[in-house]
């Protein structure tokens, strides 16, 4: 049977990096990307075009992309060192950043409840997530 398309909602990690290189790397190299365990392991459940949006604490959706569905594995490195194979990652299509956020209160409005963004990854139902890709095309983009 088919899976059905999903949509999902992952953190750019800018609680756990503030200098924003993580978040800075999704949006330069068109990926969404998660680090460590249990975290990084949650990429692997993204398939073949589901949306994805990316998330910044405190700003608001910044960026959105279609899901490839190839997980690709890389050494994360910060300021204790390199991590080996401690980044999955997936790049998206028809990538772009938003001129304006969504913020949080907006993406509560549009899916229709409250949507709780501090996790890693938000999963949810293909409906709402392509209401939020409507949303950004109309107003964000």
């Amino acid at each position: 049977m088919e899976e059905l398309r999903k949509a999902y909602i992952i953190n750019t990690n800018r609680t756990n990096r503030p200098n924003g290189e993580t978040e800075r790397d999704m949006l330069k190299n068109e990926k969404c990307a998660a680090y460590f365990s249990p975290w990084k392991e949650k990429i692997e459940q993204i398939q073949p075009n589901d949306l994805v949006f990316l998330y910044s604490n405190g700003t608001g959706i910044i960026a959105r992309g279609i899901a490839t569905g190839v997980v690709e594995i890389a050494d994360y490195q910060n300021e204790e060192g390199i991590h080996i194979n401690e980044e999955y990652y997936m790049n998206l299509n028809r990538f772009e950043c938003l001129r304006n956020p969504v913020p949080s209160a907006d993406i509560n409005d549009i899916v229709g409840n409250h949507v709780v963004l501090a996790p890693t990854m938000v999963p949810m139902n293909y409906d709402r997530g392509l209401k939020i890709w409507q949303a950004i095309t109309k107003e964000y983009l």
